[in-house]
């Protein structure tokens, strides 16, 4: 099998200086491991220029939409990482699905509106990446055999050159304003209580939508936001005309390495504390609550339950229950299931039987979603999709893409939201579906 090419470049622990050289560029890419603050990511991944981009016509199948995909992945043709070298990608596709891309999975209702038009999904097919391994201390350039030698000796100079000022900024001209006030909030909150005591469902995930009018190149905002809340599976994406994603997210959805798959669900949140002693207070009764372990395990059941259907029989696990996270601005309850793929399976159906991921749901998931579609006025759109990458040789990895905002047609939209459960208390879902976001928001409101 034909074999990538390597080429050191310095090593960076901030991905910001090289990406910001390529993030005009159309379909650039920045999966980001939120280092040096954040300390779970091992890798950045970024890359630009894509020999294609797909996206999923209006009325095709989500089966019919991963078949192209498979087929990109077959055109750029096989390829392996140089000998005795660990790298997460060797060439292939990049990019995100959106919460929304489960409605070309599931038969759901139309009840929400569809304000900011997001396409379902996007994906550029590439040659080449820039690969920075913060476990080695090392970053590369890796081309994909199909790369042409014109284009290798362009992106060697492009990152070889001596970086320059940028002076990109970014602001909003309103503050942040929420989809929903109080009242509905609860509103909600009821309803969702009365269908799982009518036995309808046993939690639905519930969000709300904050927007604001913006202006200035999202880059700026995306590099505001990674330092005042780094995290493991953050991303940005450039979407064209002034347009972006920036996820700022701390799960995982679905890893598959040599066949082997890992997801990690959080469920479970407290506030940081105002001091050590209170901080730690709100962690040992984040571990110590019943209702966030009962509200975990249900989410983990629903996991195993996904993962068994591309898995082989047996092999799907719990390795770690109800383990302790923390991030700037909030502690989480995560947990860790893992599985083999079974014989004639691959990574994408994994996807098919698995997305959206049941933490940003609810369960059972369909009839979740369908509560979800009822009681939220506008479509999530990116909101608890996800950002991934898929190479050549069927690695994958990927995020749930909470924490995260869609700049789109001079506004920005960012969503937060919680698991509501029989015992509930809608004033405190209310609070946490602020908490988690509130870092992101006000830092935008101070650029």
């Amino acid at each position: 099998m034909p074999s990538c090419s390597l080429h050191p470049l310095p090593y960076r622990t901030d991905p910001g200086d090289y990406f910001q050289r390529i993030r005009q560029a159309p379909g650039a890419v920045l999966l980001d491991a939120g280092r040096p603050s954040a300390k779970r990511g091992r890798y950045d991944l970024m890359s630009a220029w894509p020999l294609a981009e797909l996206a999923p016509a209006h009325d095709e199948s989500a089966n019919a939409f991963l078949q192209r995909l498979r087929g990109a992945l077959h055109s750029l043709g096989n390829a392996e990482a140089p000998s005795a070298m660990e790298l997460p990608f060797v060439g292939g596709l990049i990019g995100y699905l959106s919460y929304d891309f489960g409605r070309r999975l599931e038969a759901l209702p139309a009840h929400s509106v569809d304000d900011l038009a997001l396409q379902d999904a996007r994906f550029g097919l590439y040659a080449w990446a820039l690969i920075s391994d913060h476990q080695l201390g090392t970053s590369h350039l890796l081309f994909h055999p199909a790369l042409p030698q014109a284009e290798r000796q362009r992106l060697l100079a492009l990152f070889e050159a001596p970086s320059r000022e940028d002076q990109a900024s970014f602001r909003l001209s309103q503050p942040f304003q929420a989809d929903i006030d109080e009242d509905h909030y609860r509103q909600a909150i009821e309803r969702i209580q009365q269908y799982i005591l009518a036995g309808d469902c046993y939690q639905v995930n519930f969000a709300q939508r904050f927007q604001a009018p913006c202006g200035g190149d999202p880059w700026a905002a995306y590099l505001a936001l990674r330092q005042a809340c780094p995290t493991p599976f953050s991303g940005f994406q450039n979407l064209g005309d002034g347009n972006a994603i920036l996820s700022l997210s701390p799960e995982r959805f679905l890893k598959v390495s040599e066949g082997q798959v890992e997801t990690r669900p959080i469920k479970g949140t407290r506030r940081r504390g105002v001091d050590a002693v209170d901080d730690q207070a709100q962690a040992e009764e984040l571990l110590a609550s019943r209702k966030d372990r009962a509200e975990n395990l249900m989410i983990v059941d629903l996991l195993r339950n996904d993962l068994g259907r591309s898995c082989r029989i047996g092999s799907v696990k719990v390795p770690e229950l109800f383990a302790l996270e923390s991030y700037p601005n909030v502690h989480h309850l995560v947990s860790c299931v893992t599985a083999e793929l079974a014989p004639g399976k691959d990574a994408l159906d994994l996807i098919a039987g698995s997305f959206p991921g049941g933490s940003i749901t609810g369960a059972p998931k369909i009839r979740a979603m369908q509560i979800i579609d009822e009681l939220e006025p506008s479509r999530r759109g990116l909101y608890c999709g996800s950002l991934l990458y898929l190479d050549v040789r069927g690695e994958m990895d990927s995020s749930i893409a909470i924490r995260s905002l869609l700049v789109k047609d001079g506004k920005v939209s960012c969503w937060g939201g919680g698991g509501i459960v029989a015992d509930s208390a809608w004033q405190a879902e209310y609070q946490e579906s602020v908490t988690k976001v509130k870092v992101l928001l006000e830092t935008l409101e101070r650029l």
